[in-house]
């Protein structure tokens, strides 16, 4: 009896210590994936389902969907096959899935509906071995009835065969970024009413302060029903709106007052919340909630301006996107959580955007949820096919458009709807998109606009100036930073009612606003700019889009990195890449290059000066926006830099009073300022603030001080103390030798030295020094880690179809590569030896690139390629004991050992950071 009483003990407490160390089994996107249309009974399906390939495609014939045993694999839906968080590789076209489901007893006299959020490409499914039905798209919902098939008091067997064999007439947008296969949103099962609701649809009138909410049903009425939607928020909440529908009838509409509306804006993303319940003759009952928001979208010309913009609640609003190609690294199409979708709105909002443009891609209703919620501008896209205009293809996107438009109807967050991109999938066989074509096109708009009055419709997203009939006449460019300007002044010219600019022959403008729908420096240089810091083309590029108004936004690409473009805010995995604009002016982020009211200075944003030069300093002041400032703003000036030794130093301030009123764009009065009197890399802060000292703004420009002295030895006398400088060129080395590869940029600016190795330099003091007089010597330079990028070893490109991911997958294998500072860091370890003796050991944390490399920047030729551009080193200095001096000469070694080799670059006085080139200071005695 002890015996059998310790063994329930014992296993008692292994029940209890498992239980409580036993990892916790998540389901994952667990939420409901429709906030806006969302069932109280619903039962989550992902997880874990059984899972096999059918190479062959035999399963069928083979009587699979009665064989789940056969399935030999585990998935975890709704990530797609083939990706990381799917758990499987992606080894044929067709594959079949299985689970086990068990409904709820309350569900009991109910209809159930199995729903899949979306499956790409052809799903047939089957219950029990009985077949359910097909469907046919890759991107919006779809469903099928359980209720005869189901079991009572059984364990049910769901099977789905999808089939995602390739054809030229899908649309697939960037799967080449990773293939959406399969399963790729949330799988659940539904209980309904026997009359249940199919759409709910809201069409908010806020200048006749009215919501009319259509409601369809799944089916003609077979008794009379009585619809009712309560408000569950606001000061409408628990008021109740009724109506009536007839036998037969399957759709009614409701006309609903709102007073006082709180109207939707990003500044007030404000939801109205409701349930609509269908109440039946019979006693079913169906019930829904759902939301939306009161606004309106229209154009307007901003108040003083003679061009249209797109208008938000009766007032014009300025664009300021970024495209979303909306992929992640481990889920392709799917992201990994809930939590991950808001945060990619939050990401947006936090440097600033209004809106993005999910590209290609029809967006995941959780996300435009958190759009809707936190106030996100969306523009929704319809995906493309890579083929043809047949007529499979026409299928295809007419049918993606409609159900796009009925799922996500009530987002107040999507102001538009885009039907093609750069013609992908309108040319035909010659690559000639062909006036018939364009006419189909037209009428797909039509089509868009009958569906959805509320928002505007975009034909096509241009990048061969082939408008038909569009609401918004957007077009794409991609360009360096220095040829934004010019390019810009032509788009301005170009636009007006009539002009047959950006339209295809036979079409021309009418008076819709422009605005670019891409634009960044991407692909403005001679095969893609690979992985480079995008910030400072940005900013001169947004300096001109600000200087340009009658433009109504920007839309820059992009919101984060893919598998082979490095041009976003973000890192593909979402860390965060640095600007270096919050060293460079105190306060400044990226979000100042947002910010509605901006000043634009000078149109480069490095030239060069002389010492002691007083210069005019242009600008421009762009208000987007109708906040009261009041009548006045303070623009403060600032300009300091760093001199050629790299030390910090102050030289002027000043601050002028600037009138302002909402929506004003002006040329300022210039300002004058005068450079400093020795060499330096010079920075004019601009802050623009209003009476009660709140900052609205931060901008800059820089200036390269150049000082006509003697290249390689100067004096100066400050406080009585003379001080001689002894600059050296960083390619004037005598010895070196580098473990994987030695060469210099540009003809010696900077050298670089990747792995491990040394470079070595001779310097001789002047005869006229008396070392006896010598205070203090110190060395100082620029340095940074050097690392071996692709383009370093000579990757070759083997396919450049980038738009379907291939090209270059290393970010530093393109020929303008040099990779942007991030949080990933390449340091390296330099040791300094003067005359044999070791007088330092500096740990150089990185090999960066951003808008501190200024110099680099202000040196690329302006030729569409780049040479290293951004990149710029830290500043190193070390004490050299006058004791070490042999016969008026120092030996000056740097060497990178073994055991960090992480190369070393030198920079000289036009490249970098600091206009200094390697430099012994020498102090004399007084």
């Amino acid at each position: 009896m002890f015996l059998k009483e310790s063994i329930l003990i014992l296993l008692f407490l292994f029940i209890t210590l498992a239980a409580i160390f036993a990892k916790p089994v998540s389901l994952p996107l667990a939420e409901h994936p429709r906030p806006d249309f969302m069932r109280q009974q619903w039962l989550n399906l992902n997880g874990q389902w059984r899972f096999a390939f059918d190479p062959n495609d035999t399963g069928t014939t083979e009587s699979w969907y009665v064989k789940s045993e056969l399935f030999d694999k585990q998935i975890t839906v709704p990530f797609p096959w083939g990706s990381p968080l799917s758990g499987v590789e992606d080894e044929a076209d067709v594959g079949w899935y299985a689970r086990r489901i068990d409904i709820p007893k309350v569900w009991q006299g109910k209809r159930v509906f199995l729903v899949i959020g979306a499956c790409d490409w052809h799903t047939t499914a089957w219950l029990n071995g009985k077949p359910l039905g097909t469907h046919q798209g890759g991107y919006t919902p779809f469903e099928f009835e359980l209720t005869d098939h189901l079991a009572e008091g059984k364990s049910q067997t769901l099977i789905l065969r999808v089939d995602d064999t390739p054809h030229a007439f899908k649309l697939e947008g960037k799967q080449g970024y990773g293939p959406a296969r399969g399963i790729w949103q949330t799988v659940y099962l539904e209980a309904r009413a026997n009359t249940a609701l199919k759409t709910v649809h809201v069409s908010p009138d806020i200048d006749k302060n009215i919501a009319s909410i259509d409601l369809t049903l799944l089916e003609p009425a077979e008794s009379t029903c009585t619809a009712k939607v309560v408000f569950l928020n606001s000061n409408l909440k628990d008021q109740t709106f009724k109506t009536t529908l007839k036998a037969g009838e399957e759709a009614t509409r409701l006309e609903i007052p709102i007073a006082d509306p709180r109207l939707w804006s990003p500044q007030n993303p404000f939801l109205y919340d409701i349930s609509v319940t269908l109440t039946a003759a019979s006693g079913s009952i169906d019930h829904i909630k759902t939301y939306f928001g009161m606004r309106k979208i229209s154009l307007l010309k901003p108040p003083g301006l003679d061009y249209a913009y797109v208008a938000l609640n009766n007032k014009p609003v300025y664009l300021q996107m970024a495209l979303d190609q909306a992929y992640h690294p481990q889920g392709y199409y799917t992201f990994p959580s809930d939590a991950f979708m808001r945060d990619e709105i939050l990401r947006s909002l936090k440097i600033g955007l209004n809106c993005m443009r999910i590209h290609v891609k029809i967006g995941i209703p959780r996300k435009l949820y958190w759009a809707d919620k936190l106030g996100l501008l969306i523009m929704a896209d319809v995906p493309n096919s890579w083929g043809v205009s047949d007529d499979n293809m026409r299928a295809e996107s007419v049918y993606a458009m409609k159900q796009m438009i009925e799922r996500d109807y009530n987002h107040p967050s999507i102001f538009s709807w885009v039907l093609f991109n750069e013609t992908w999938g309108l040319k035909d066989e010659d690559k000639i998109y062909q006036p018939e074509t364009q006419r189909w096109v037209a009428d797909m708009v039509a089509q868009a606009k009958s569906l959805d009055p509320t928002r505007l419709v975009e034909d096509n997203s241009p990048c061969n100036e082939d408008h038909v009939v569009t609401d918004l006449n957007t077009w794409h460019a991609y360009l360096p930073g220095y040829a934004w300007r010019d390019y810009l002044d032509k788009i301005v010219e170009n636009t007006y009612p009539g002009s047959p600019w950006n339209y295809a022959k036979g079409y021309s403008q009418g008076t819709e606003p422009n605005i670019n729908s891409e634009c960044g420096n991407v692909w403005g240089y001679k095969g893609s700019t690979g992985d480079v810091d995008w910030s400072w083309d940005y900013h001169i590029m947004i300096n001109e889009f600000r200087r340009h108004p009658q433009i109504g936004g920007w839309l820059y690409t992009e919101h984060h990195d893919v598998v082979n473009e490095w041009n976003g805010y973000y890192r593909f995995d979402r860390s965060e890449k640095f600007t270096g604009l919050e060293e460079l002016v105190n306060g400044m982020s990226l979000k100042d290059l947002h910010s509605p009211v901006y000043i634009a200075s000078e149109r480069k944003l490095c030239k060069t000066a002389k010492t002691g030069e007083t210069i005019s300093v242009p600008l421009f002041l762009s208000a987007m926006t109708d906040a009261d400032y009041g009548e006045e703003l303070f623009l403060e000036l600032e300009l300091y830099g760093w001199d050629d030794l790299a030390d910090l130093k102050k030289y002027s301030t000043k601050t002028i009073t600037i009138p302002y009123k909402p929506w004003i764009q002006e040329e300022l009065k210039p300002v004058t300022i005068t450079m400093p009197d020795v060499a330096a890399v010079a920075i004019l802060a601009i802050q623009l603030t209003d009476a009660a000292g709140t900052v609205l703004h931060r901008n800059f420009t820089t200036y390269r001080v150049v000082d006509p002295a003697p290249e390689h030895f100067q004096t100066r006398v400050k406080n009585g103390v003379t001080q001689h400088l002894l600059l050296f060129p960083p390619a004037s080395f005598t010895a070196s030798g580098w473990s994987l590869k030695q060469w210099s940029v540009f003809d010696g600016l900077k050298i670089n030295g990747a792995g491990s190795g040394y470079f070595e330099y001779t310097v001789e003091l002047p005869d006229t020094l008396d070392p006896k007089a010598i205070s203090e010597l110190a060395f100082r330079a620029e340095l940074s880690a050097k690392q071996l990028f692709g383009k370093d070893k000579g990757i070759e490109l083997k396919d450049s179809d980038y738009m379907r991911g291939k090209g270059y997958h290393d970010p530093g294998a393109n020929a303008n590569a040099y990779p942007m500072t991030d949080e990933t860091r390449f340091p390296s370890r330099v040791r300094i030896r003067v005359n044999g003796r070791a007088v330092n050991i500096v740990d150089l944390p990185d090999d960066p690139a951003d808008h501190r490399g200024i110099l680099s920047w202000h040196a690329q030729k302006k030729d569409h390629t780049l040479t290293e551009a951004g990149s710029y080193g830290y500043l190193v200095s070390c004490p050299v004991e006058k004791k070490w001096l042999k016969d008026g000469r120092l030996n000056i070694r740097l060497e990178v050992d073994e055991a960090l080799p992480g190369g070393l670059a030198i920079y000289g006085k036009k490249f970098g950071r600091y206009a200094m080139d390697p430099t012994v200071v020498i102090t004399m005695k007084r």
